[in-house]
């Protein structure tokens, strides 16, 4: 049966309520004395009519209509849905963290000051970086620091340069953080493994080249193996070498930026480091640099002076603050209890087993789906295509929307643009195999529904609340507004 849920204004009743207040001790005189006359109501409130208890049965249904990590495999390549450890959430919903407020005194925030150095301080090691700071609020926004960063250093040279070198199998953050900045974006192809190609590297790269945003792993899962001869391409242009560490959680504990000649790289708390994202936030995007480019880092930062932690905003050559206050704390305290608790040795178990989970998953269903490109051990996720089932009259948001049916949120499709008809795989290290071997089972059947009963996949899902939906209709006519009848 299908679950579906009303409007909260459909349930309820007139004059129902769930709440009650004393009498108003205010006279309507002095009341339209405090207040200006086109600031009150001509009319009351049009709120539902619902007890305590219709509230929050309500709600609590809307909830169980969700998909989330807590009840539901979440396969989405490049996104990184672990679990989050519980324990991290009580952890920063301790009153001595959720209750500061951003404007106190720096002696009376020390512990958290504390807590935000040895952060970065950690991430400086996971990553080989000499410097970092946690203000960028998500990815995309650490991005469009680190572009800041390249555009101060530049200029303190003398000349900006115009060209930022994005891999065609880039995320599209990347051109567009470089856009924002300004700066002209040049795509180097990728070769057929989707790696980059060296050749079309060095015909891209010149002197008016200021940096190269790369993705490694690379979005199709594969490790650059020229990581070292880029850098070298890059440097010797005089320019600066990026990573986009939306794919770290393939290398912490294993193999750091800063050894592999980055420059400059983010990391998303919010994926490699177990805090929950989803829906647009929480997230946090720290932007760590070598020692060459700390100054340009925002300000302000956390410093030790005279044995206390400070916020120090003074650098000439910083690009400035990117957000108003110091980082999304909250986001920071779960990533801090995560690397604190699982410790050198656990952040590099947990690669480990996200690596393997990938490579098995991908081991059992590459007979039923081609796979992307040809066949080599992949890092923490991995490329299919859909393409095969075009014959049968399926495509992969098909597959995609079939999955619901099952119980399972559907893998990133359509992403890397190179790839045609992609489905994107990342398990991570928190699935065990029972879950991965009964998603492989999924896929399989799914696959086989595609070879004899398409319009099953076709007209999917079927046990959602609400059908197919038309997305490129609901994109562009966006209508989340509810007007009660009459109105």
């Amino acid at each position: 049966m299908l679950k579906v849920e009303k409007l909260i204004f459909e349930i309820g009743s007139a004059g129902r309520k769930g709440y009650s207040l004393p009498k108003l001790d205010v006279p309507d005189a002095d009341m339209k004395e405090l207040i200006p006359e086109d600031l009150l109501r001509k009319s009351e409130a049009a709120l539902p009519e619902v007890s305590e208890l219709d509230c929050v049965r309500h709600f609590t249904r809307l909830s169980q209509l969700n998909y989330s990590v807590d009840t539901n495999f979440y396969p989405l390549g490049s996104c990184t849905m672990k679990y989050n450890p519980k324990i991290n959430e009580k952890m920063a919903s301790l009153p001595q963290f959720a209750d500061l407020h951003p404007y106190q005194p720096e002696s009376s925030v020390q512990g958290m000051l504390e807590l935000l150095y040895e952060t970065e301080q950690m991430l400086c090691k996971i990553c080989g970086m000499d410097a970092f700071t946690l203000q960028p609020a998500a990815g995309a926004h650490g991005e469009l620091t680190g572009m800041l960063i390249v555009r101060a250093y530049h200029t303190s040279k003398g000349n900006p340069r115009k060209k930022v070198i994005i891999p065609d199998s880039a995320h599209g953050t990347n051109p567009a953080s470089a856009a924002l900045c300004g700066y002209e974006v040049v795509a180097v192809k990728s070769d057929r493994n989707g790696r980059i190609d060296l050749d079309a590297l060095k015909a891209v790269v010149d002197g008016e080249t200021a940096v190269m945003m790369l993705t490694n792993p690379s979005t199709l899962g594969l490790f650059e193996k020229n990581v070292r001869q880029i850098a070298d391409i890059v440097h010797k242009a005089g320019a600066l070498l990026y990573l986009d560490g939306a794919n770290m959680n393939a290398l912490v504990g294993i193999a750091r930026p800063g050894d592999m000649g980055f420059d400059i790289c983010h990391v998303n708390l919010h994926k490699s480091f177990s805090t929950p994202h989803g829906g647009g936030g929480p997230g946090s995007g720290p932007v760590g640099v070598t020692a060459a480019l700390s100054d340009y880092l925002p300000v302000p930062r956390v410093k030790i002076k005279r044995n206390r932690f400070i916020l120090d905003a003074e650098s000439k050559k910083s690009v400035g603050r990117v957000r108003a206050f110091y980082g999304n704390t909250g986001v920071i305290i779960k990533a801090y209890c995560y690397m604190k608790s699982l410790g050198g040795d656990g952040l590099k178990d947990a690669t480990i087993e996200a690596v393997l989970n990938a490579n098995y998953l991908k081991a059992r269903l590459k007979g039923h789906y081609a796979l992307a490109v040809d066949d080599e051990p992949c890092m923490h996720e991995f490329v299919l295509t859909g393409k095969d089932k075009k014959d049968f009259g399926v495509k992969t948001l098909d597959i995609a929307k079939r999955l619901l049916d099952y119980g399972f949120y559907a893998p990133t499709i359509y992403f890397p643009l190179i790839v045609e008809e992609a489905i994107m795989i990342e398990p991570t290290e928190t699935e065990s195999k029972d879950t991965l071997d009964s998603f492989v089972e999924t896929m399989i059947k799914v696959a086989n529904e595609a070879r004899s009963e398409p319009g099953l996949l076709t007209s999917a899902p079927h046990s959602t609340p609400v059908r197919r939906l038309d997305e490129v209709l609901a994109a562009r006519e966006l209508n989340l507004r509810w007007k009660r009848p009459g109105a």
